[in-house]
């Protein structure tokens, strides 16, 4: 397998921040592209804007400018970019986004604007999977805004329920229900929380699946009709719908669902001539039947567990798609190496119903060794701010069994330092010890059906204090 190419960018406008920026960094000085980064001026300090080859501010405020379109389009051009990468979050779904790009003569690095708007839509998404025979929740045909008409389909498919907004992602405008009286106070609410996350308020309706696993199939599409998975990934470990621990290979999976699930999420993929790198997700139930929910259209804060087990870049290949090369990747070249564990270090509190924390890294010391990989975007006397995701680092390891590999993640997080703001860490290490996530027996409801993880001891080590005090000697002393 070969990652030559006959045409590649020159320059890219990196529309993001953080590590993903960092990680599409990388990438593409791996392949000699040059960089542009842009920041807000609450964000002015971030190691990606000192990494970039260059550097342009955006605003007004912390957030405005990485979703103002028509700014971000202007930089590229004023730059001599060809091509901007979105990265996740901000406009990395948005259709319109990628049109503005592709009618200014840049190249957007992710799928087509077709794509994007038929898979952005949850409701669309789920008709076209019914069309082309691929399994789904049973749910409301489209939309709901009668109360009277989602009462009747809960009546239908009997409690619980959930709600979910068409549009968007993260847990952000769902509910599980599993009364009339809940359907009828949080159906509005949904609507509400989905409009002001998402500028879209409509939610549909659909009978919600009991402690199912998550599962999600990466995909890589090139413009010439050629796509193939990267296997799996297993997202269960999650709290309110949002990730915490990725897995990679399933450990519930066999051979032949496998191999079934994967040829269905490329049926997904073909129906709406996607190309680039995505994500098509499924539940699967404690009876082994899957369900489709929804294709993400963008690169995932996961991917790095699939090409831990796959050895297989995903950044790369989308930069060499979005060129208009041929994917150099064949279906039969895509094989399973070990097993791969990704743990979000977040600056929240867990104990505080994970509560995003702010402040400045008073030390900071990433663990290393076989196998170990960090994703991110902190170092000492980083000052995190309060307007963007709480992720700051992504620790992923790889190896060769599931045992070895839940050690050697337990083992990193124990070398973890990070000082100055609460974090996940401590959080990881409990569940990396505790015996039903060891033995792989877990699904969507674990945290939920574990509350003594919360029962963790987050003292400090006494070589992490002795690391703090000197850290904070030397800044005081200047040094």
């Amino acid at each position: 397998m070969t990652q030559t190419s006959s045409r590649m960018f020159k320059k890219i406008l990196v529309a993001n921040r953080g590590e993903i920026a960092m990680r599409i960094i990388r990438a593409c000085r791996e392949l000699n592209i040059a960089t542009a980064a842009i920041y807000s001026e609450a964000d002015s300090t971030g190691i990606y804007v000192k990494k970039a080859d260059e550097a342009y501010q955006v605003g007004p405020g912390p957030v405005k400018g990485f979703l103002d379109k028509q700014q971000i389009v202007d930089v590229a051009l004023r730059i001599g970019a060809d091509a901007i990468h979105p990265g996740y979050g901000f406009l990395a779904e948005n259709a319109e986004f990628a049109e503005l790009c592709q009618a200014s003569g840049i190249t957007f690095i992710g799928p087509s604007p077709s794509a994007i708007n038929a898979m952005g839509s949850k409701i669309k998404a789920r008709d076209l999977a019914k069309k082309i025979g691929v399994p789904v929740v049973p749910g409301t045909e489209g939309g709901v805004t009668d109360i009277n008409e989602a009462l009747a389909f809960a009546k239908m498919a009997g409690y619980p329920v959930m709600i979910k907004a068409s549009s968007g992602g993260g847990g952000r405008g769902l509910r599980v229900v599993r009364t009339d009286a809940e359907l009828r106070d949080n159906m509005e609410m949904a609507s509400r929380e989905a409009l002001a996350a998402f500028g879209d308020g409509a939610v549909f309706i659909e009978k919600y699946v009991e402690r199912p696993h998550h599962i999600e199939f990466q995909i890589l599409a090139d413009k010439h009709g050629h796509i193939i998975h990267l296997n799996e990934r297993d997202c269960s470990i999650q709290r309110r719908h949002q990730k915490l621990i990725e897995i990679a290979p399933s450990l519930i999976l066999t051979p032949s669902l496998r191999a079934e699930m994967g040829a269905a999420a490329i049926k997904i993929a073909k129906a709406v001539n996607y190309d680039n790198a995505g994500t098509v997700e499924f539940l699967l139930d404690q009876d082994g039947r899957y369900y489709f929910m929804e294709m993400n259209p963008r690169i995932q804060v996961e991917h790095t567990v699939t090409e831990q087990i796959t050895a297989i870049d995903i950044v790369r290949n989308q930069l060499v798609i979005a060129a208009g090369n041929p994917l150099p990747i064949r279906q039969s070249d895509v094989t399973i190496q070990g097993h791969s564990i990704q743990c979000r270090i977040n600056a929240e509190d867990p104990r505080n119903n994970f509560m995003p924390c702010t402040g400045t890294i008073t030390a900071y010391l990433s663990p290393g060794g076989i196998g170990v990989r960090i994703d991110g975007a902190v170092y000492k006397d980083y000052t995190v701010p309060p307007y963007y995701d709480a992720l700051l680092a992504k620790l992923t390891v790889r190896g060769r069994t599931w045992e070895e590999t839940v050690s050697r993640m337990r083992r990193s997080l124990e070398e973890y330092v990070l000082r100055g703001v609460k974090t996940t860490i401590p959080f990881m290490k409990a569940i990396m010890q505790e015996e039903d996530f060891v033995a792989g027996r877990f699904d969507t409801s674990y945290l939920d059906t574990h509350p003594a993880l919360y029962d963790y001891d987050d003292v400090e080590s006494p070589e992490d204090l002795v690391l703090a005090i000197s850290a904070a000697i030397a800044a005081y002393e200047g040094l």
